[in-house]
């Protein structure tokens, strides 16, 4: 009888305790379903307030952006997430950039959203484009959101009447919108936007920002256009390490572009421009390269702008420090040393 109840005891045990597995796999197999079909916002109202920012970086792994979307509440288990991202075929499908996606949206959604920008939850898009771009990086950063056919883009670009005065004010020649796609951060949406609202919401925040009565008040007293400062503005932006030396390598374009005796800006920026590549260091072939944007064989401002310069480029160009430098060149230590002549710059170059 004792073993006999032992037995039935021990019955029921593993019982239990199978059904208890089985309940505990239901209930976490329910769980990983929820997340993937978002199906536990079901009844609960969102409104486009609800959306939130997600950012891909460049080369960000699938487990970078599982973890980031559990940060934000978007999805719960991001192992799982990982598993099926996987499985379905997805990791290598993720764009860069910044997009919008609803808590507990789904699987489906997000994988939807972020390797296919135009056919996303709300088609909207965040794109940062920053200082120093040049024209065609910007055309790849947008056509790699979907945003943009790149052809219409370009011929836009070039041909279309844009109604700012600054544009009117443009002299005839290539690259016409190079510089005054301003840099900034955008949000556009593809249902609505186009080639051209996405061009003009930037030359309407270059008007804002830089197209400004004081500005050009500042420009007519130095004796510049405002085509010209934003040239110059370009170049130093390229060539300038940041706001410690920014006002400084602008007194060296300042005073080069008053000097009789060195008035060639000889920018290495001017001939990357025109390399479309941005080499460490130029070859003597390089410096001789025939464009109007080859500051080593013409002499003053390139024909125009080399890339978008950001405010305080622009601020450098109108407001340079006052100086007697007319030479810089980046040391072995990371930092530009400036000189005020020639044996000064050769002794720099040592350094």
């Amino acid at each position: 009888m004792a073993r006999t109840s032992k037995k039935k005891r021990s019955n029921r045990l593993g019982l239990f305790f199978g059904l208890a597995v089985v309940v505990l796999v239901v209930i976490f197999g329910t769980l990983l379903a929820s997340d993937y079909t978002g199906s536990s916002r079901a009844g609960t109202e969102q409104t486009d307030a609800d959306l939130l920012e997600v950012t891909v970086a460049q080369g960000a792994s699938t487990a970078e952006i599982a973890q980031q979307l559990n940060k934000q509440g978007i999805i719960r288990y991001p192992l799982f997430f990982r598993i099926v991202s996987r499985l379905g075929g997805h990791d290598a499908d993720y764009k860069q950039g910044t997009f919008l996606l609803k808590p507990k949206c789904g699987y489906q959604t997000i994988f939807q959203t972020l390797s296919d920008p135009a056919s996303g939850q709300n088609h909207s898009v965040k794109i940062t484009i920053p200082e120093g771009f040049e024209f065609r990086q910007i055309a790849d950063r947008l056509e790699e959101a979907g945003l943009i056919d790149r052809d219409v883009f370009y011929d836009l670009a070039e041909n279309e009447p844009f109604d700012y005065d600054f544009i009117r004010d443009l002299p005839q020649r290539e690259n016409r919108l190079e510089g005054y796609l301003f840099p900034d951060t955008y949000l556009f949406t593809k249902d609505t936007d186009t080639e051209k609202t996405i061009l003009d919401a930037m030359l309407k925040r270059f008007d804002e920002v830089v197209n400004t009565d004081a500005n050009r008040a500042r420009a007519q007293e130095l004796g510049m256009s405002l085509d010209e400062v934003v040239t110059l503005a370009s170049v130093i932006e390229r060539e300038a390490l940041g706001d410690a030396d920014r006002k400084d390598v602008s007194s060296v374009f300042h005073n080069r572009l008053k000097s009789t005796e060195y008035p060639y800006l000889q920018s290495c920026a001017t001939v990357q421009y025109v390399l479309q590549e941005r080499k460490a260091v130029l070859s003597e072939a390089d410096t001789k390269i025939s464009s109007p944007y080859n500051t080593y064989q013409n002499k003053g401002l390139p024909i125009g702008p080399i890339a978008s310069p950001g405010a305080a480029s622009i601020e450098a160009a109108l407001y340079p420090n006052q100086t007697d430098y007319l030479f810089f060149v980046l040391g072995s230590d990371g930092e530009h040393h400036f000189s005020k002549t020639y044996e000064e710059h050769l002794a720099n170059m040592k350094k």
